[in-house]
Formats: C-alpha cells, sequence, structure tokens
C-alpha cells in the first residue's frame, strides 16, 4: 500500500488547471498549499503560463523540470484524460482529480469515469476522485492542505475518509470548535480507484493515524471491507457514520427473514460483525472520535462518578447501568482516604457526592484518589458552577491531575455555559469535555465496545460433514419441475441434508400412508400439507397439530382435502407431511434474505406467530463465523427464555448455534438461494434442542439452473447431478 505515499506523503504537487482567477478551485487549492507550507515543490499548470501565486508556472506537466509525485487535477472533464496521459509520460503515480463530471451527472459521465481508471489502473497509478474535494496532511514533515476548504485543518490523529466533499469540507471548517484534528483526511468523491478500504489498509500500522473516521453512502465491496476492518478494527478503532438508512434493500420479500431485513439492517451486520462502531450524526460520531482521542482502552467497565450534585449524580448511574456498565465498588481504603478529607456530609460511596461547597482542591485530591483505585476502569467528573468556582480552572486542575495519571480514561461533564466549551476549543485538552452526563455514558460505552471487540476471539468458519449431493438433488428436481420455491417437503429434507435438527417425519399421499407413518412416529403428531402452488399453509388451514389417534388423523385428512377442494387448491397438493408433535412454548425462528449488495443476511430471533409484531431478530451477513452465532443468540431480548426463565428447560446453546452455522454453511454452498425461513424452530422442553418444525426455502431460478448446470428446452429444464 505504499504507492498511496505519492498521494499522501508528496515530495512535489503539480496543480493542474492552476489559476489567477479568485475564488475558484484552481485558485484556492494553490492558496491552501502555500498557506498550510506544503513541505514540497508547487509547480502551477496553466495552459497560459505565467505566474500563478508569485511561482512560475508550466503549460503542461510535461515542461515541469523537477520530478512530480501528485498531480491535483481541477480542469474540465474533457481534458482530464489528456492530462492523464501527460502525467503518465511524465512519470507521475498519484492523481487527485478534482474536477466533476463523470459518473455523477449519468451514462456519459459514468463511460468518461471507467476511460479513467482504465487508464490509471494501466499506468500503474493511484488516483482520488473524481468528483472530490482533495486531500489533507498535516504530519509537519508533510504539511500538505491539498484541498479547497476554506480553513486549513487542525493537527490531530484522525485518519478520516469521507464520499461526500461538500460534507468533508464542512468539517474541516469547523476541527477548531470540536476540538478535534486530522493527521490525513481524504475526499474520496466517486471512489473510482481509492475508496473506504483503500484508505483503511493505508492507515493500518500508520502510527500518526491513531483512529479512522469514515463518512460513507455506500460500500462498493462488502466482502473486502469485513476482511480489512476486521483486523484492522483491533489495532485501533474504527467509527462510521453509514448514510442511506431509509433504503428499503428487501422490502419486496416474501419470507419473514426477508420482509424484515433491508438495506441498512444488512449494513449494520457487517459494520457489527468486522468492529466497526457505527455512529448516527455527525454529533454522536465526533463525540466519540474526541472520547478515543483523549481517553485509553479501559481494562473494564467498572465507572466512578465524582460529582459536587447529588441529582446529577443519580442520574449519571443511571446512564452507565442503561449501557450495562458496572458502577464501580469502591475499596475500603478508598472510602477512608476520602473521608479523611470530604466534609461528613458527603458521601464517598459511589457515585461519590463532595456537595456543592467542593473547592477546586477537593475535585484535585478526590480525582486523584478514585484513579489509583484498582476497582476503577473509568472515571466520570461532574461540575456544576456553586459557589464562585470558575469553570474553566475547575477544568484545569482535573487536567493537572489526568496528565499524571494517564492510564485511565477520565470524562468531564460542565453543566455550565457554553463559553466555557468555546474556551476548551483554544486549550490543549488530555480530557474530553460534555455538557451532559448521558454524553459521557456514551462515550465510556464506546471505550468498552471497543475493550470487548479487541478481547473478543476471531472466530471460525466452521464447516460441517453434510450430505451435500442429497441437497442438491432435491433443489434440482424443482428447478427441472421451473419452480423457484421448494416445498414444505423438499425444504424440510434440504435442512435435514445439512444436519440440521428436524421433526421426525413421513410423507404420505394417502390417508391410509398418513396413519401408517404416525403409528410408526407416535402419537401425537402433526400434519401439514405440502404444496407446490400454496407456501403459507396455516392461511388455507393446511397445519392441523396435537391428533392423538389414528380416528382423529383420518378426521383431519378427509377435513383438509374438502376445504382444499372447495378452495380450488386441490390440484397443487402433493400430499401430507406427518411429524412428531414436539412440545415447547418457546417459538424461534432463523433464516437467510439475500441483499442486493451485502449478499445472503443470516436472521435469529423470536419466531411464531409474533416475529412481525415483536421483531426481536437479529442479522448477520453470512458466511458467520462460531462467534457471529454466539453473539446473534445473545443479542435478542428472548435470550433470557432461551436460557430457562420460569423452570421451563434451558435451551442447548451449542446446539442452536450448530444449527446458525449449518445454515451459513447451506447458503454458502448454494449461493442462489434467495430466501430461507425456520419458523419455528421450536425449542424441546423435553431435551432443549432446536428443531426445525417447519421450513421454506426459495432460490434465483436462473442463477440455480447456472450453477447447477441445468439446460432447459420447451419449459423442460434437466439439471446434472
Amino acid at each position: 500500500m505504499a504507492n498511496l505515499d505519492k498521494i499522501m506523503k508528496p515530495k512535489s504537487i503539480a496543480v493542474v488547471g492552476a489559476s489567477t482567477k479568485e475564488h475558484t478551485i484552481g485558485s484556492d487549492i494553490m492558496k491552501r498549499l502555500q498557506e498550510y507550507k506544503f513541505t514540497g515543490k508547487i509547480y502551477p499548470v496553466n495552459p497560459k503560463g505565467g505566474i500563478i501565486e508569485g511561482l512560475q508556472a508550466y503549460t503542461s506537466v510535461l515542461e515541469v523540470p523537477g520530478e512530480i509525485d501528485l498531480a491535483i487535477i481541477v480542469v474540465n472533464a474533457k481534458f482530464v484524460l489528456d492530462t492523464i496521459d501527460q502525467c503518465h509520460e511524465k512519470g507521475i503515480k498519484g492523481l487527485c482529480v478534482i474536477t466533476a463530471g463523470f459518473k455523477e451527472t449519468g451514462a456519459e459521465g459514468a463511460e468518461l469515469e471507467k476511460a479513467l481508471l482504465s487508464k490509471v489502473k494501466e499506468y500503474g497509478m493511484r488516483c482520488v476522485g473524481p468528483n472530490c474535494l482533495g486531500v489533507v496532511n498535516t504530519l509537519p514533515e508533510v504539511s500538505m492542505d491539498g484541498c479547497f476548504a476554506e480553513s486549513l485543518p487542525e493537527r490531530g490523529h484522525i485518519g478520516f475518509v469521507s464520499q461526500s466533499g461538500a460534507l468533508g469540507g464542512g468539517i474541516l471548517n469547523i476541527l477548531k470548535d470540536l476540538n478535534l484534528g486530522f493527521a490525513q483526511f481524504i475526499s474520496i468523491g466517486n471512489q473510482a480507484d481509492v475508496n473506504a478500504e483503500t484508505a483503511m489498509e493505508y492507515w493500518e500500522n500508520d502510527s500518526d493515524v491513531e483512529q479512522i473516521l469514515l463518512y460513507m453512502e455506500s460500500i462498493q465491496n462488502p466482502a473486502n471491507f469485513r476482511k480489512l476492518a476486521s483486523r484492522i478494527s483491533k489495532k485501533k478503532p474504527i467509527l462510521a457514520l453509514k448514510a442511506g438508512r431509509s433504503a428499503a434493500g428487501a422490502s419486496a420479500a416474501s419470507s419473514h427473514t426477508g420482509s424484515l431485513a433491508g438495506a441498512d439492517k444488512a449494513a449494520n451486520a457487517l459494520l457489527g460483525q468486522s468492529g466497526v462502531i457505527r455512529e448516527y450524526s455527525l454529533k454522536n460520531l465526533f463525540a466519540t472520535a474526541k472520547v478515543f482521542a483523549n481517553c485509553p482502552i479501559p481494562k473494564g467497565d467498572r465507572v466512578a462518578i465524582i460529582t459536587n450534585s447529588g441529582g446529577p449524580g443519580i442520574m449519571a448511574t443511571d446512564a452507565v447501568c442503561e449501557y450495562g456498565m458496572q458502577m464501580a465498588k469502591i475499596s475500603d481504603t478508598t472510602k477512608e482516604k476520602l473521608r479523611s478529607f470530604l466534609p461528613s456530609a458527603a458521601s464517598v460511596k459511589n457515585p461519590i457526592d463532595m456537595i456543592a461547597s467542593a473547592p477546586i482542591e477537593h475535585y484535585k485530591q478526590t480525582l486523584e484518589t478514585v484513579i489509583a483505585d484498582e476497582n476503577v476502569d473509568m472515571i466520570m467528573v461532574i461540575y456544576l458552577p456553586f459557589l464562585g468556582l470558575k469553570d474553566i480552572d475547575v477544568a484545569k486542575a482535573v487536567m493537572e491531575i489526568k496528565a499524571q495519571y494517564p492510564h485511565k480514561p477520565v470524562i468531564g461533564v460542565f453543566m455550565t455555559k457554553s463559553e466555557f466549551f468555546t474556551a476548551l476549543s483554544d486549550m490543549d485538552v488530555n480530557m474530553p469535555f460534555f455538557m451532559y452526563a448521558e454524553e459521557a455514558a456514551d462515550g465510556f460505552n464506546r471505550l468498552n465496545q471497543q475493550r470487548q471487540w479487541i478481547e473478543r476471539p476471531e472466530g471460525t468458519i466452521m464447516r460441517y460433514n453434510v450430505d451435500y449431493d442429497r441437497a442438491k438433488s432435491i433443489i434440482c428436481n424443482s428447478i427441472s419441475e421451473g419452480r423457484d420455491q421448494l416445498t414444505t417437503r423438499e425444504s424440510i429434507d434440504v435442512l435435514d441434508a445439512y444436519g440440521i435438527r428436524v421433526c421426525k417425519s413421513g410423507f404420505a399421499k394417502s390417508e391410509d400412508e398418513a396413519v401408517s407413518i404416525a403409528d410408526s412416529i407416535g402419537y401425537p403428531v402433526v400434519m401439514k400439507m405440502t404444496s407446490k402452488t400454496t407456501s403459507h399453509k396455516t392461511d388455507v388451514g393446511g397445519v392441523r397439530v396435537n391428533i392423538q389417534s389414528s380416528e382423529q388423523l383420518r378426521a383431519e385428512y378427509q377435513d383438509l382435502i374438502s376445504k382444499l377442494e372447495a378452495k380450488g387448491l386441490l390440484e397443487g397438493l402433493e400430499g401430507v407431511i406427518i411429524q412428531e408433535m414436539v412440545k415447547g412454548s418457546r417459538e424461534m425462528v432463523c433464516g437467510i434474505a439475500t441483499d442486493p449488495q451485502y449478499g445472503p443476511m443470516m436472521m435469529f430471533g423470536l419466531g411464531g406467530v409474533f416475529i412481525e409484531v415483536m421483531k426481536d431478530v437479529t442479522f448477520r451477513i453470512a458466511p458467520l463465523t462460531d462467534m457471529d452465532a454466539k453473539d446473534m443468540i445473545k443479542s435478542v431480548k428472548a435470550y433470557k427464555l432461551l436460557q430457562g426463565a420460569r423452570g421451563t428447560t434451558p435451551a442447548q446453546m451449542e446446539q442452536i448455534e450448530e444449527t446458525l452455522l449449518r445454515l451459513s454453511q447451506l447458503v454458502s454452498d448454494f449461493s442462489f438461494i434467495d430466501e430461507l425461513d425456520i419458523n419455528p424452530l421450536l425449542i424441546s422442553e423435553k431435551s432443549g434442542e432446536g428443531i426445525a418444525v417447519d421450513g421454506r426455502i426459495k432460490v434465483r431460478m436462473s442463477e440455480a439452473k447456472e450453477a447447477l448446470g441445468c439446460s432447459c428446452k420447451d419449459g423442460v429444464c434437466a439439471c446434472s447431478l
């Protein structure tokens, strides 16, 4: 990835399209490079030549006497390809194409961008853009502001990638107010070549970039993003603001999994599985960035609160607990030391209330005492203005102690005037400050989230011994008959072939066969119709449960046939499935839905009739690791039911995890599966097993035919087995 050095750490830059005309991009970029004191050489390029910003301008990059690492291109779109040819002839390897007029403008622009990328690859170049704001590197040895934002960048240790140039420019303009700084900034624009993944990989081992921020509207290659982010996020925090949450990805799907899925759920699953911390607003993105910029990763989730007012201390406690973190148990030694200098009215329990009369010295002594307690991992310091105590003086005192003990995160909550935060922007701070306790608790939660991700085992994609040929044969049979949706019987048989625990069952085409199978399984049993034309059986009375005898079974069978005949649905009937009656009140669901961009998504959650109402489900992108499967099960509210609430038999968690992993393997082996539902996955009251009571599978027909080598003629398909 060192070839991005030509863009991000250039020793010389040619501004192709440099201009003397005020308030043009070609003029502004020249000014920014000079104002920010770029350490290398700057070569203005303009067909007219002359002097631009006090420097000799050249009519072409080919005229420039020295070597050029980076060409920042701001010429009209129709001249960009010729400019790239000239850059190649000059030996330039880094491009930043500011120019707009490419795929964002329509089909003609898209063709132009395609030609641009082709040249970049042919010439062995790297290219940021087109249609972007530019690039920045604040490292003093480089000192490059190669963009046209109004304000010069603030120095810091954040690597920031923005898909929106205007947004990136706006952020550069307010960095000082945010009390944040960038190490490097890349506006990727149309990301024809360099994208968020390129930047992440480039910054992976760059010690100057301590955290990575992403503003994304799309993820071009989800699989590659997951691979890179999963690795890099173990080394440094990655925060993402992913826009486009309202996009309806799979809303037209017919399965439960598909109808509950969607593009944003897929993006959310991908980011979570990759260890990326997702934020939903710019405010939260930079609040979290501020926390990571000033706090080390804690050793645990035990929080201590120091306050000079009881009410805010209680509210802060609530916020900490709502995030699932612990209130630290203050040691007796610490309490004794606190009592030695705090007034008798103060409380030395957590939250530690120094009372309203607390002077600056008490803030310093209390923080110094608590930060030394081994039972404390993170500390929130709350200040409210009382008795003439000045907020900025308290902040300085607290930061003084923090500087002596840099190993633990400390966050200040100063419920004071906005002027205080303005004053902080002119100071060199070593800890984050917020107005409200909830913001601080959120910051601690993000620190803890990063700690848990770092400590989390990487996980393994499991492979089980399965009957692949049997599953393939079943699917081929459906396709050869022109059906993209497998029958209930076929779906259950595919699940069985992949080692998923299904009900003991048999298929019957007649009343007598049904009775014979039920007698061999043992009563009570369930009878389900299986049809090539009707997928939702309950809607037509096609499921009969708790059948206790052969006599009852015969009566139910006859009633089913007569009702189907009355509704004109008898023709599609294959027969009935007779299943063992599994007793259990806990109905879960698991399944697969395919997102057009992110691929197959796995779902797990509360099932049965409540699935669409409660929506207590979670998603992950396939393939799943064993850790993903564990996380899925633990992340739903119904997890408490699985643990054995109210005396019920605890579910076999490992067996349910294995069910999810086998489903993941199934969709990996047959990537054309579009939708799959197991609903319900009934938790047996007897054994705690998760048993697939019902299943339905739908494939993408054209993909399936191609993958299975099916040939079709006159509406009849034959697949190679």
